[in-house]
């Protein structure tokens, strides 16, 4: 197919694309947008209160609300560290792996079969393994907002490294070899050709990686629900359990956990921008 029928034919199979996307993202969005302003049991039967439901968010009858706060400092750090254990973790594997040791191909598979377990059979297996080593201090997963926080911590790295193994695998074995070889004549020592040529090259993959772990640290919904279910007291509840919790857990409040994830898709859309920015201009660096 020639230039000129790829331009005449784009339409047709652009349109549909569209119009899927339009009626399944797009008019979803803005509704909920809308459905953030009102107070509603279900999205056809609404009554609008304006700002009523953001009010709602930190004020309970003229009372200070900290739950959504501390859930938003409490995702944040928890987004914080997984990203960089997992990438620090999946990045040393990584090196080790594409070092030409025998089994290599054994152990990818090994390190990436936790990616296939869901989220939430995950969790249960590990909050029995977590319960059975913590009885023995008389403790459980859920004695303190930490003993969760670091549970959950686990449980996600160890789930992810190795799917962002197999992405920084793709990324080294893609940088050029007479690089690394030219940097060994001028004589950088392995550190130096890691800092000097490996990283440099490897910053979209970095950059994606990145973003892959900030997202998914921001939107943790099932390991959140089954391993702790936010408990002790909502203590350990994150962004989108706390949004659940709202929305589902008390009658009259489908309008304050509309409003919640409106600010949670604004909180998303701007780390994101600025994750991106800031790898970015490191690669054009």
């Amino acid at each position: 197919m020639n230039t000129k029928s790829m331009k005449k034919y784009f339409p047709i199979f652009v349109i549909p694309t569209m119009l899927a996307f339009t009626i399944g993202f797009i008019v979803p969005f803005v509704y909920g947008i809308f459905l953030s302003f009102c107070k509603f049991t279900t999205v056809t039967d609404w009554t609008w209160t304006g700002l009523k439901n953001y009010s709602r968010i930190f004020f309970v009858n003229g009372v200070l609300d900290t739950t959504f706060l501390h859930s938003i400092w409490y995702t944040a750090l928890f987004t914080v560290v997984s990203m960089l254990v997992i990438n620090l973790i999946a990045f040393a594997i990584a090196m080790l792996l594409t070092k030409g040791i025998r089994g290599t191909n054994l152990f990818r598979t090994v390190f990436f079969m936790p990616n296939l377990i869901g989220g939430i059979v995950l969790s249960y297996i590990w909050l029995m393994i977590f319960n059975a080593v913590l009885q023995n201090f008389s403790k459980t997963i859920v004695s303190t907002q930490w003993y969760a926080f670091w549970g959950m911590i686990i449980v996600v790295c160890w789930q992810q490294i190795g799917y962002m193994m197999i992405i920084y695998i793709a990324g080294i074995q893609n940088v050029p070899g007479d690089l690394i070889e030219a940097a060994k004549i001028d004589g950088a020592n392995s550190a130096q050709r890691l800092r000097y040529v490996i990283i440099p090259m490897l910053m979209p993959t970095i950059s994606t990686c990145t973003f892959l772990t900030l997202t998914n640290g921001f939107k943790l919904f099932d390991q959140n629900l089954a391993l702790t279910g936010g408990n002790p007291g909502k203590l350990s509840q994150l962004l989108a359990l706390n949004i659940y919790d709202t929305m589902y857990g008390t009658t009259g409040w489908q309008g304050v956990g509309q409003a919640k994830a409106v600010i949670f898709f604004i909180l998303v859309a701007i780390i994101a921008i600025a994750q991106n920015k800031l790898t970015t201009s490191k690669e054009v660096k």
